[in-house]
């Protein structure tokens, strides 16, 4: 009897899941790969039923003879390892992002003598309707706000990138690409208050008020599912704050960034160069145990920017705050340098590290841009924050569109470098 292999990461079973279950059991003795919710994670939607719970319905289903362990959607050392005569999957992923996952499983299977069978890809209204309904659960502010403690727990560094109006929104939420045999795409985003300023022509002083920073974050969350990290500046008033924090928590927000400066907010970028003030460690401490105490629920996190490199205080005052902050309650430590080189922030990770193993460490490489994902995670970094590229890439590009139409007293020009209107439409999500 031959050996046939299926790899699955559904959380919600459904008719199509039946179908192909049943024609791959039909070639032979079935295994099923089971993802992990690490492994989805990083290439879709966060599961909504967990690996263990998975694993379980999956193994209870007519034709499966055994379920294991699949650690990633490159499938190159699950197949090395059982060599299955057989491997089944929907044709669904010839092409998009799956199609170099699917080249790469040809090419395993060609070392050995491995066959591919593919099946037609099962897609009707009903199914859209589950997955639709699995995207609404997720959008929902109890289980969008924890998303950000959950990911965190099954991966290193979380990528963030910064969204400042619903396309961008959409844009973190869909974008996917294949890296190194793994699908990947960005885990929540960032809404900026530079962002959010630049995007409305204002400078970033704390001019946009906290209602106009709510109603960013709202035309976001209605087009997205992923946990949303919110730059909260100074985070005012101690007396505001607390107010501020139990909205964000209401409505879903993952976590606030606040920053231990005080006085007319300057982007840290200036370092010195202009007038800022670091307040003191106990003025900080106190703002963010008012917040902490101020939540209901134990999902929502507040996370405490430290400024002390960027305002050259040196190592020692960094340190130093970021015990004082953690043990004031704080969820995270955000340090920041506008160096170029991370020499600064990895000396930060390693002797924090040694004290406290767990606290997440997060980082904005806006200057020191050439360090990967992965160094990051070597030196024991949480969360990597992307924090104003979107914006940045925009202005040149409506500026040169800007200016061709000028220069050609017509549009037809314009249009090698803007995407067509049908494709724009296919962006934005029907109301179901």
């Amino acid at each position: 009897m031959k050996s046939v292999f299926l790899s699955m990461s559904t959380d919600i079973i459904h008719n199509g899941h039946i179908k192909i279950i049943s024609q791959a059991s039909a070639l032979g003795e079935l295994t099923i790969g089971v993802l992990t919710d690490e492994a989805v994670a990083k290439y879709k939607r966060y599961p909504l039923v967990h690996y263990e719970e998975r694993v379980e319905i999956i193994k209870n289903i007519s034709g499966v003879a055994h379920v294991v362990r699949q650690d990633s959607i490159d499938y190159e050392a699950i197949l090395m390892e059982r060599k299955p005569d057989i491997v089944v999957h929907g044709d669904d992923w010839k092409m998009g992002y799956q199609a170099p996952i699917r080249q790469k499983v040809i090419e395993v299977l060609q070392r050995y003598g491995g066959t591919l069978v593919e099946f037609p890809y099962t897609m009707n209204e009903s199914i859209a309707a589950l997955e639709g309904n699995a995207r609404h659960i997720l959008a929902m502010p109890e289980r969008r706000r924890k998303s950000l403690r959950e990911l965190l727990q099954l991966k290193k560094p979380v990528t963030i990138l910064e969204a400042h109006n619903g396309i961008t929104g959409l844009i973190v939420e869909n974008t996917k690409v294949e890296r190194g045999g793994e699908i990947v795409q960005f885990d929540g985003m960032w809404v900026s208050s530079l962002c959010d300023s630049t995007a409305k022509g204002k400078p970033d002083i704390e001019l946009v008020d906290n209602t106009s920073r709510l109603n960013t974050i709202e035309e976001i969350m209605e087009v997205t599912t992923k946990p949303i990290i919110l730059d909260g500046d100074t985070g005012g008033l101690v007396e505001h704050f607390v107010f501020f924090v139990k909205t964000l928590e209401r409505i879903g927000v993952s976590a606030v960034i606040i920053e231990d400066k005080k006085g007319l907010k300057k982007n840290s970028l200036f370092g010195t160069e202009a007038a800022q003030t670091q307040c003191s460690i106990e003025e900080m401490c106190e703002k963010i145990s008012a917040g902490k105490h101020a939540q209901t629920t134990h999902d929502f996190m507040i996370i405490a920017r430290i400024e002390s490199l960027i305002l050259e205080k040196g190592m020692e005052d960094a340190l130093l705050r970021a015990k004082a902050y953690v043990q004031a309650g704080a969820d995270g430590v955000m340090i920041h340098s506008r160096k170029k080189s991370p020499d600064e922030i990895f000396e930060f990770c390693k002797k924090f590290r040694e004290t406290d193993e767990n606290t997440p460490i997060v980082v904005v490489p806006t200057t020191f841009n050439s360090v990967t994902e992965n160094e990051f995670a070597l030196h024991g970094i949480s969360i990597v924050i992307y924090a104003n590229h979107l914006i940045r890439s925009a202005f040149p590009a409506m500026e040169a569109t800007a200016k061709s139409i000028l220069q050609n007293g017509r549009c037809k020009e314009a249009d090698e470098q803007v995407l067509p209107i049908k494709e724009i439409l296919t962006l934005i999500p029907e109301a179901k």
